[in-house]
């Protein structure tokens, strides 16, 4: 699963927004797909870049990252790059082109689970914000907040952490 990292969310919830504001998305083509869209967000590229970059090598989303290779020098190997440095992993992505994670989906109202289709507009969408939600909820449960005790020789306003 993808790092709960504020970088990570904000990514998957900017992608979310914009395919939400009605950006042109289309599922077969590989810079305005699940995927593609997501690349967009983290890489700043536009959607015909990312498409072309990925017309050097043979295959989809999925196809394209069982290839992928860090050191293969193509271009789409190097738009991958930067979205695992992000802290994206290849599974994640390759769930993200079929809307498939399980644990993302078990968050999901059952009624829309069995109906999420992963060439949707919508669904992705739903997809996208529930991941954000998740990994936030992660994040947050990470947190640890110390305790405010009063100090009994303070002034009745002023907390001491312990």
């Amino acid at each position: 699963m993808a790092k709960s990292t504020l970088s990570v969310i904000q990514a998957l919830r900017d992608t979310a927004q914009r395919l939400a504001s009605q950006a042109p998305y289309q599922w077969g083509h590989m810079g305005s797909c699940n995927c593609g869209h997501l690349a967009q967000t983290i890489t700043h590229l536009p959607k015909g870049e990312i498409h072309a970059r990925a017309m050097q090598r043979y295959g989809d989303w999925e196809r394209q990252l069982i290839d992928y290779c860090p050191t293969s020098g193509l271009p789409i190997d190097h738009t991958i790059d930067e979205m695992l440095a992000l802290g994206f992993t290849r599974t994640d992505l390759t769930h993200l082109e079929r809307l498939s994670d399980p644990a993302i989906r078990s968050l999901i109202p059952f009624e829309r689970r069995n109906a999420l289709r992963h060439n949707q507009r919508d669904d992705v969408v739903l997809y996208l914000r529930t991941w954000a939600d998740l990994l936030e909820n992660q994040l947050l449960a990470g947190i640890q907040l110390p305790d405010l005790q009063l100090d009994p020789q303070a002034a009745p306003s002023q907390f001491v952490m312990s």
